[in-house]
């Protein structure tokens, strides 16, 4: 069991390296697609500009092996080519429409499996995205929780909107560690918002100014922040950009916040669910 725990967390540093390859293994997913696993609910997973890879395959994977039994799929809102990753980040009227795009995928499932639970797990842009589909949901469609994986996205965002369409919240993991992309590179490409900042994958998100009462009690009650701690070393999250979408830290600290009832804290899982 540790012996599988430790390949799975090795396999999935070597996706960094090879991560343009997941975009040829889509099929290698489908039994995480099932008619028996839509009935159960939906993860939708939003990979970062890198578009469709083993990255965030390594996150599908992850989940499962944490016991979400929903189905799960990859939402690519990218143009698919990894060249384009800059186009992907700052492309701000394409994203817009892709973010419209999760919008109908979300209200068609829901349409078709009414009741069931819907989650949104964003890596990098695709955290931005994420928040950037919650606030275009219409009036009265809400998804169960999104987590961000270190988004791309500027920390004085306004998620007032994208928190209202949340009944659990939005929970943002961060890591100062991540200075490469989301500090240096996030202060000179910008955001996916298009700010010149550390994003809040990085240092987290701060209240926007003139909130009122009641929306600074939705960011109290909505809003969890996660930063990096020492104990996620242990799951194969060093605190770079890229650790947070390892296969056994997905497991560990992901798959605990989709489950049902929210039992188990995330990191608890045991390492027989983990593998």
């Amino acid at each position: 069991m540790q012996i599988r725990r430790f390949a799975r967390g090795c396999h999935s540093i070597l996706g960094i390296f090879l991560h343009p390859v997941g975009r040829f293994l889509g099929p290698l997913l489908d039994h995480l697609r099932t008619p028996e696993r839509l009935e159960r609910g939906l993860v939708l997973v939003l990979p970062g500009i890198e578009a469709e890879s083993c990255l965030n395959h390594g996150i599908a994977r992850g989940l499962a092996d944490g016991g979400v039994d929903a189905a799960i799929e990859i939402f690519d809102w990218t143009t698919g080519i990894i060249l384009l990753f800059w186009y992907h980040l700052r492309g701000w009227r394409r994203n817009v429409a892709q973010a419209e795009r999760l919008v109908r995928r979300i209200i068609a499932y829901q349409a078709a499996y009414p009741g069931r639970a819907v989650h949104l797990v964003g890596h990098s842009g695709g955290g931005a995205m994420t928040i950037l589909a919650l606030e275009r949901l219409p009036a009265g469609v809400v998804v169960t929780n999104a987590v961000l994986l270190q988004a791309a996205i500027s920390p004085g965002y306004n998620l007032v909107n994208a928190l209202r369409h949340s009944t659990r919240g939005i929970y943002n993991f961060s890591s100062l560690r991540d200075i490469f992309f989301l500090g240096i590179g996030s202060c000179i490409a910008a955001t996916v918002d298009g700010r010149f900042t550390p994003a809040a994958g990085m240092i987290g998100f701060r209240l926007p100014g003139a909130l009122t009462a009641s929306e600074r009690e939705i960011y109290s009650a909505k809003l969890h922040e996660m930063p990096f701690r020492p104990a996620m070393i242990a799951s194969f999250h060093l605190g770079g950009h890229m650790g947070a979408a390892n296969r056994v830290f997905v497991a560990e600290w992901i798959a605990p916040l989709l489950k049902p009832d929210q039992a188990a804290e995330p990191g608890s899982v045991s390492q027989r669910d983990a593998i």
